[in-house]
């Protein structure tokens, strides 16, 4: 292992693939690029159609991975901000240093963090892994590496999300989204190889990314914790606790927020859940101040009561990372900042995140979500690997051109086929997913427009709607007039 890691050197702006030119000259630092460059990006923007935890709504809104993304952004910005502060003041050695930078290139990895999941959630994780471990793509097994084996049976969104970011795609210029190395290493929460996966099944890059990662750890001094010649483990980048902790935060608070909204919850269980953060002068002063402030809706006694818990958990994790500073920086610390946060708020977060696998991750509209996603996915996996080993089969040629040019699809190497495969199924939105999967199996066919048929003498089509578009959210009726083809923009999110 290396020596204690210095903050100096973990924050560069240099950036992978541009490693040897000059920083362009403008008002923005190359960390707020980095944010600008990941807001106005095509796999962000797919993330508005990517199942957060509820279905994508319909007449009530809850939240998607773009609108997480986006919060668990706002968050990390202000614990990057409070930990840059507090930092220089104990270190004001460090005020010439990109320290003060910390709350920009905390909320760029954090609209990051997700940029790798595939459609449906972790139903859709697991049915891209479950085709190989339980279903027919078993018989590969023989055909591939030991590490590309490893990758693809533990596929993870986290690890594909440095891939998307880092990997040059047919077109690509060389680094991907060529980020700048801080940013990039604050996105890696597991940051080791595949076969160091273990039980959980987490890793932080697939193989043809691992020089990538090398590259970028040393040069910013991360701490290395294998030996030469094991499978490669590095400690975390130090931002990487504030990344999960903003994640942490946002995704159990507001489920509960959503779970209510849903009616999961009622409202005096989720005023007990998020007041259970307070000690009880604090929960009346909350309460009187809703009172005070006139506000009788239950929704936004809600949406204030949520506020107070985010800004609680924020300045709690915030002095959890400036109190283990010391081990954060020495590899050592073990677990997360929100395990490491006071007693009251630990205990609070612990009873959300068991009402929360009860009552919201087993009920029944997130149950068929992920029961429909699994199926969906396990359809595209068997198909689409099918054609990638036997391209030459004409059915195989059909799919083949569905896969957009950036993919390595036509590949003469079998691993780099099925990766382009996995690479393109996990960037579906899950609309487009249900769409593929449609056209698969038939049950979905272009649609003659009624003034065609006119043109034709035809009688005009009739009948039920032609198409259900995922989670009854929209239907196309019978009786439009434009084709289907002219609608496959909106089926694929884009």
């Amino acid at each position: 292992m290396t020596d204690r890691m210095e903050w100096g050197q973990l924050l560069s702006n240099k950036r992978l693939g541009q490693e040897h030119r000059p920083h362009r000259k403008d008002d923005r630092t190359e960390f707020q690029r980095d944010y600008d460059r990941l807001i106005f990006s095509a796999p962000f923007r797919r993330l508005q159609n990517k199942t957060q935890v509820f279905p994508l709504p319909g007449s009530i809104f809850v939240h998607n991975r773009l609108t997480h993304s986006l919060e668990v952004s706002s968050v990390g910005r202000s614990l990057g901000n409070d930990v840059s502060r507090l930092l220089l003041e104990r270190h004001p050695e460090l005020s010439a240093t990109h320290l003060t930078e910390l709350g920009t290139i905390v909320s760029a990895a954090c609209l990051a963090h997700d940029m790798g999941n595939p459609p449906f959630g972790h139903s859709g994780e697991k049915a891209i892994q479950a085709f190989f471990t339980e279903g027919e793509g078993q018989e590969l097994r023989t055909r591939v590496s030991d590490r590309f084996w490893d990758d693809i049976t533990h596929f993870e969104g986290n690890a594909n999300a440095f891939r998307i970011l880092t990997h040059r795609f047919h077109g690509r210029r060389e680094g991907g989204f060529v980020m700048t190395y801080s940013t990039l290493a604050s996105i890696v929460k597991y940051p080791f190889a595949s076969s160091e996966a273990g039980g959980h099944g987490k890793f932080g890059f697939f193989a043809p990314e691992e020089d990538s990662y090398r590259k970028i750890a040393d040069e910013l001094g991360i701490a290395r914790l294998s030996a030469d010649g094991e499978p490669l483990r590095y400690a975390r980048h130090p931002l990487v606790y504030l990344m999960e902790a903003a994640d942490d935060i946002c995704y159990e608070i507001m489920d509960i927020e959503d779970a209510h909204k849903l009616k999961l919850l009622t409202y005096q269980e989720t005023e007990d859940l998020l007041l259970g953060f307070f000690d009880s002068d604090t929960r009346a002063s909350i309460l009187q101040r809703v009172e005070e402030d006139g506000v009788t809706d239950v929704n936004e006694k809600v949406v204030y009561m949520r506020a107070c818990v985010v800004g609680l958990l924020e300045n709690e994790c915030v002095h959890a990372f400036v109190d283990h500073e010391s081990q954060i920086l020495a590899g050592t610390f073990e677990g997360s900042l929100i395990k490491a946060i006071s007693e009251r708020p630990r205990n609070a977060y612990k009873r959300c995140t068991q009402v929360s696998k009860e009552r919201i991750y087993q009920s029944k509209i997130v149950l068929d979500v992920e029961l429909s996603g699994y199926k969906i996915m396990e359809t595209l996996m068997r198909d689409l690997v099918s054609a990638a080993v036997s391209p030459e089969k004409f059915h195989s040629k059909q799919l083949i051109k569905r896969f957009s040019s950036q993919y390595d699809i036509q590949s003469d190497d079998l691993e780099t086929r099925l990766m382009a495969v996995i690479d393109y199924i996990s960037g579906m939105t899950d609309i487009y997913a249900l769409d593929i999967y449609q056209k698969i199996n038939g049950i979905s066919l272009p649609i003659i427009s009624r003034a065609t048929q006119h043109s034709r003498g035809e009688p005009a089509m009739t009948g039920s709607p032609l198409l259900f578009i995922y989670s009854g959210a929209a239907t196309i009726d019978s009786t439009a007039a434009a084709p289907l083809a002219s609608l496959e923009h909106i089926l694929a999110g884009s």
